[in-house]
């Protein structure tokens, strides 16, 4: 796992690299170099380890998003601010199924990292209502899911909003 400027420290060095190449007249091995340092930057964005685990929860495989997310040791050192929330955010919805708590803490902490899709703030929305709604907050419960359904542009929740109103009602 790089560090996330080392990312940024390997760009610079291949873009002087291919720099040197332009300049020897080498431009076939300059504009590969370029490529080359362009694969750093985006990976300085986008985090190859997140996305390997969102490919993983994406196919339903919780137990390979799981052994991912545990090759980041130290979120804070490896991965930009966005990153940490993703983070945090996949952490949350693994664990929130063993221990209500530390995925209510995970998934806090993601949502004030800020997530940057109004479709993962409204899943993250719904599972702190579903665990809110198990503890009996029904007023906090009840705010969660008015939030998330305003979140939901797309209707992909509505159900699953819809089940857990219809929950709430019986409490």
């Amino acid at each position: 796992m790089f560090h996330k400027y080392l990312k940024l420290v390997l760009a610079a060095g291949v873009t002087i690299l291919a720099v040197l190449q332009f300049i020897d007249e080498n431009i076939g091995n300059g504009i590969l170099l370029l490529l080359l340092a362009g694969i750093f930057v985006f990976f300085y964005f986008k985090n190859e380890i997140l996305l390997l685990a969102f490919l993983q929860m994406r196919k339903q495989n919780l137990e390979g998003t799981e052994k991912w997310l545990n090759k980041i040791k130290k979120p804070e050192m490896a991965l930009i601010g966005s990153q940490q929330a993703y983070y945090y955010y996949l952490q949350g919805l693994m664990v929130v199924q063993k221990n209500m708590s530390q995925g209510e803490k995970l998934l806090k902490k993601a949502l004030s990292l800020g997530l940057r899709m109004g479709h993962d703030v409204a899943m993250a929305k719904l599972n702190l209502a579903g665990i809110a709604m198990s503890r009996r907050r029904k007023r906090e419960a009840t705010t969660l899911l008015n939030e998330a359904k305003k979140l939901d542009k797309h209707g992909m929740l509505a159900d699953q909003i819809k089940l857990m109103k219809d929950q709430l009602k019986k409490i």
